[in-house]
């Protein structure tokens, strides 16, 4: 089979604002970013806006017992299910698959520094910890998260009790997410997916971790594109990104309106080496966008900044898009690792929607590993 798609809901949060009217007047006023520089520096962070978390997660007891990127992520999947007009419909949710992107979820800062601090001192440190992962880490074997919270909360609190995944894997993770979604309801498999991710990079443990990779940008805020001079690097954002991707006959039978199609999604993972990327991107540009119309065209970049790669995207859509738009999410929302991909998706179809364009690509280019490609339409 060779089913039409459409994404029929979008929700978004992040530190351009709630929901997706308020990302297009950030995407088309061209404003500066928001921007923390004080609160981890050297490092700088896109912050999450004040989000009226009630909205979409009414009992106050659900919100205290999620972390911040589990609300975020909840958040954005209500008002995805509210603007595919699916919100409340026990028998569709009923039936709606769920793939999550999701990283190890957030960590607990005082079990952490307390088996810091007693490791050096104690005399049989491998039982000193085996004691405290038993008796002070909840709920998992590992010092964070299930990953799997997100969905599981996604479930509880909007009743979407169709199959549920959760993939692991920084940015590729959404790429395949999506991939898979438009996969399976092409084939005939499935009718519909909520499809997303969400981040919080407010975090000094996940600054530590890509500080130590060396890939965070340490200068003054400069766009993505403009880093690779000096050495390259990204700016995490905190925010959530969710899409309903349903085949068009399931949609048009309930009366949904498409905000735009979704014709294609290509993922690639080559081993790393100097002109892989490229290689990478230009081969899946010509399986899904040859017939890519730049006059009315624009391209959602998903690039980090993260050196070498960040440049050869660069020089691909220099070659690729002609003089079609292109925007960058990570000047907008930061890189929000994991859902980079679908927030991205998500702008193009929102923007397909406005009648401002009528041909797009979405890329996605992993820091360290995978590429990915996403072609949509506008729908009439």
């Amino acid at each position: 089979m060779d089913r039409e798609i459409w994404i029929t809901g979008v929700g978004m949060v992040s530190s351009a604002g709630v929901g997706v009217a308020a990302h297009l007047e950030a995407l088309k006023s061209g404003a500066a970013p928001r921007v923390d520089n004080d609160s981890f520096t050297p490092y700088r962070v896109h912050p999450v806006v004040a989000v009226p978390f009630e909205q979409q997660i009414p009992k106050k007891a659900d919100q205290r017992q999620m972390e911040a990127w589990q609300k975020l992520g909840v958040f954005a999947a209500g008002m995805a299910l509210d603007a595919a007009g699916l919100k409340g419909d026990a028998e569709r949710l009923g039936r709606l698959e769920m793939i999550v992107a999701a990283g190890g979820g957030e960590r607990d800062y005082a079990v952490d520094g307390q088996i810091l601090t007693q490791a050096p001192l104690s005399e049989h440190p491998a039982e000193m910890l085996n004691e405290r992962l038993m008796s002070d880490i909840r709920p998992t074997m590992f010092l964070a998260q299930l990953s799997n919270l997100l969905a599981g909360n996604i479930s509880i609190v909007h009743g979407v009790t169709g199959g549920s995944r959760t993939f692991m894997g920084e940015e590729q993770a959404g790429v395949d997410a999506l991939r898979i979604a438009e996969a399976r309801i092409r084939a005939g498999q499935a009718d519909a997916f909520l499809v997303g991710g969400s981040y919080n990079a407010e975090r000094p443990d996940v600054l530590l971790i890509y500080a130590m990779a060396d890939y965070l940008w340490t200068h003054g805020y400069a766009p993505v594109m403009e880093r690779e001079a000096r050495g390259g690097g990204f700016i995490l954002g905190s925010g959530s990104a969710f899409l309903v991707v349903e085949a068009a006959d399931v949609a048009r039978a309930r009366g949904a309106t498409p905000l735009a199609r979704l014709d294609a999604v290509a993922s690639d993972m080559p081993a790393r080496k100097p002109g892989s990327v490229a290689a990478s991107l230009d081969g899946m540009w010509e399986r899904i966008a040859a017939d890519f119309n730049p006059s009315r065209g624009v391209v959602f970049s998903g690039a980090t900044g993260a050196a070498g790669v960040t440049a050869e995207e660069q020089a691909v859509l220099a070659r690729r898009a002609g003089d079609a738009t292109v925007h960058v999410t990570g000047d907008l929302l930061g890189h929000l690792v994991e859902p980079q991909f679908p927030a991205g998706v998500a702008l193009a179809a929102a923007a397909l929607s406005e009648g401002l364009y009528d041909d797009a690509v979405v890329t996605g280019v992993g820091h360290r590993r995978g590429e990915g490609s996403a072609r949509l339409s506008r729908v009439g």
